[in-house]
């Protein structure tokens, strides 16, 4: 029997949900649902489509950025993110917000070469204009427009191995497609002079391209029922350092950041797995897993401080296809890839806020168990008008699992038929 993959990618799309129907027998309802999901667009950014798996998009408000007010569109499928953000949003409002600054934006791009000796040091130290003008003679829109390769700096990885590290100014867009472009062309005029090109790649720690925002919060506004506001600001600060020391902490930690930093990337087209992967990598540059944010507390104030590599962009790639981006981008009135930056680092510092103000406090399930009562309510098929009855059914119990879930729903649905007859 012919394997049903071979030719996979020359089926048209309806070919190919046809064929995994019938392979995976699928129910006719399941191919009704992949059918309608599908996106024009979608399918000429992927190979082998099939269909378009959607996310939930959200609103964070209340962040307010060196003195400007920001709507945030997030998407994720994780409760409390956009909830957390909105509310360590309003906590640093009520101080001034937050404030920025930046590093000039650049990306980098690695020529790593073998088999190097000081001969060739020095031959790359005296041709370095001649390099840079290779690599934006690959680009020259770029240059036009005020950016391209600006700097060419040596590092070496080991005996006789060399990355040739090209500091390229993006622009507007996060530029991956562009660098890796001037970076071959680098490439591929080093072999032509008879040196060994082991690789020719951009690299997705950008360190050229660090964005820092700060904050304070009075101890006055961290108060609770049962804490007062130097002791919550105190504890805020004693799990900061713990992340700082403990690189198990400092995952989670980290996470949490990313949650809401990941779900503003994905809202703006922007590629979150490498800013993802350059976060983590900044995290453990000194050699040590640590988190990415700082908070200490004196004189009644909270200090809270994020710095982190955020390339991104405003333009190019998914962010002119996707017609939802342009939708986020006229919602977020940010004009430059350095404004969305600024906003990026805002939102991760308010949302590692919140958490740790959950942590210092009641704790981070309080407030995250009703959303995620929400979600169960829903996996065990209750409908969006049985919802709220059934959420607050579950929170009265010490223990919920899938099967009690379902249970109680059948009692709702029992009791609310007796009320009617």
């Amino acid at each position: 029997m012919a394997d049903w993959r071979h030719g996979f990618y020359k089926l048209t799309r309806a070919q190919r949900q046809s064929l995994v129907a019938r392979q995976f027998d699928l129910s006719a309802q399941q191919e009704q649902l992949l059918n309608q999901q599908v996106d024009p667009v979608n399918q000429e950014m992927v190979e082998n489509y099939l269909t378009s798996y959607h996310l939930p998009q959200g609103i964070a408000v209340n962040l307010v950025v060196d003195q400007q007010e920001y709507v945030v569109p997030m998407v994720t499928e994780e409760p409390s993110v956009i909830a957390a953000a909105s509310n360590g949003a309003k906590l640093v409002a009520k101080s001034g917000g937050f404030q920025t600054t930046a590093d000039t934006a650049m990306m980098i791009g690695q020529v790593v070469l073998t088999q190097v000796d000081n001969t060739i040091i020095d031959w790359l130290k005296q041709h370095e204009s001649e390099l840079l003008q290779v690599a934006n003679q690959a680009k020259p829109s770029m240059q036009r427009r005020g950016g391209g390769a600006k700097k060419a700096q040596l590092r070496s990885l080991k005996h006789g191995w060399v990355s040739i590290d090209l500091m390229i100014d993006t622009d507007e867009a996060m530029g991956a497609n562009s660098v890796n472009t001037m970076c071959e062309a680098v490439g591929n005029w080093l072999s032509d002079n008879g040196l060994h090109v082991l690789t020719a790649i951009l690299s997705n720690l950008a360190t050229q391209s660090l964005q820092t925002a700060t904050c304070k919060i009075n101890a006055a506004d961290l108060v609770t029922e049962s804490m007062s506001g130097d002791e919550v600001g105190q504890r805020i600060a004693d799990l900061s350092e713990l992340a700082q020391i403990d690189p198990y902490r400092a995952t989670t930690h980290n996470k949490g950041i990313m949650n809401g930093i990941d779900a503003v990337l994905i809202a703006t087209g922007n590629d979150w797995r490498a800013i993802e992967s350059g976060a983590h990598a900044y995290a453990a540059i000194g050699g040590v897993y640590k988190g990415l944010s700082t908070w200490r507390f004196e004189k009644s104030q909270l200090i809270g401080s994020i710095t982190l590599p955020l390339p991104v962009g405003i333009v190019g790639g998914s962010i002119d296809i996707v017609p939802l981006v342009k939708i986020n981008q006229r919602i977020m009135k940010v004009n430059s890839a350095q404004q969305l930056a600024q906003v990026i680092a805002s939102v991760g510092l308010a949302q590692n806020l919140a958490a740790l103000r959950a942590l210092a406090t009641n704790g981070i399930q309080v407030g995250h168990m009703k959303l995620q009562y929400r979600s169960l309510a829903l996996s065990v098929g209750a409908k969006p008008a049985e919802i709220d009855a059934l959420v607050a059914r579950l929170q009265n119990e010490q223990h919920v699992d899938h099967q009690f879930a379902i249970q109680e729903l059948e009692q709702l649905r029992k009791e609310l038929n007796n009320g009617r007859n």
